[in-house]
């Protein structure tokens, strides 16, 4: 009968673990928040790879809690403002934030005299 008890009191114990690891906290996502952000970031990345002036590869998107950051380099600021309305349009976006740069390629002249 002891190992009863002791065995129910262990499950339970689990059980609250389990839960208690699954609950979201500020810094954390709960399990189900990380599904939503996962299907927002692929809307957004969708709609980046729809819009034709716009670069994938660019482009880096990450969700937290419905908070979308973009980053990476891109060629032209219009890019970086076509990116931001595309992500704010989508679904389950609850804000922007814009950690893009401008990428400006420097070129070196050789001067031989």
């Amino acid at each position: 009968m002891k190992t009863i008890k002791v065995l129910s009191i262990f499950q339970l114990t689990l059980g609250l673990v389990v839960v208690a690891s699954c609950s979201p906290s500020y810094n954390k996502e709960g399990t189900g928040e990380y599904f939503d952000d996962s299907v927002v970031t692929a809307n957004v990345k969708a709609a980046i790879l729809s819009e034709k002036s716009l670069s994938v590869a660019e482009i880096n998107v990450e969700t937290f809690k419905g908070v979308v950051q973009l980053s990476g380099f891109v060629k032209l600021r219009e890019n970086i403002n076509t990116a931001v309305k595309l992500t704010a349009k989508v679904p389950g976006v609850i804000s922007v934030k814009n950690d893009k740069q401008l990428n400006i390629a420097l070129r070196c002249i050789r001067i031989s005299s």
